[in-house]
């Protein structure tokens, strides 16, 4: 037999091995579960037990009703009488450190002090900067979402107080 179709067989077989094998691992023997052995062998499965029920007193008195929050922390929504809500964080870019409002009501001015606060956040800044559309200016009316360069790390949905 010439070298060529020595050659030209043995590719033919290896692929068939391959071929095989990986019919082989697509198939794969399965295992039979715990349960189809036991029940394979004749062994009895105990039946599931169900949870008792509690009593309606008993669920009544688990529920537990909203209250105040502890201690005399007032909710983010309430401004103190010296600050008036604005409005809303609706982005913050990290890599530049702005936070894009939403201004609701009133007006933003450069030179305002802000309060940003929120969930985790809290802090108070002169505002310097202040674009809309790319545009540097120096007033925000309602309506207008602009971009605020931050001192802190604003998250979306806090709520930007003007302080008096």
């Amino acid at each position: 037999m010439p070298a060529r179709k020595k050659a030209a067989t043995k590719k033919k077989a290896t692929k068939k091995k391959q071929v095989a094998r990986a019919s082989q691992k697509k198939k794969g023997a399965k295992k039979p579960s715990a349960k189809k052995t036991a029940a394979a062998c004749g062994a009895r499965t105990a039946p599931r037990k169900k949870a008792p029920s509690r009593p309606a007193a008993i669920k009544k008195a688990i529920t537990v009703e909203p209250g105040p929050p502890p201690g005399n922390i007032p909710p983010v929504e309430e401004p103190t009488v010296q600050e008036i809500a604005v409005g809303v964080v609706t982005h913050y870019y990290s890599h530049l450190g702005v936070a894009v409002v939403q201004v609701n009501t009133g007006a933003l001015r450069s030179g305002d002090t802000i309060r940003v606060r929120g969930h985790t956040t809290d802090f108070t800044q002169q505002l310097a900067s202040m674009e809309y559309e790319h545009q540097h200016v120096d007033q925000a009316n309602p309506g207008q979402s602009v971009g605020i360069r931050v001192a802190d790390h604003a998250r979306e949905h806090d709520i930007v107080f003007v302080v008096k």
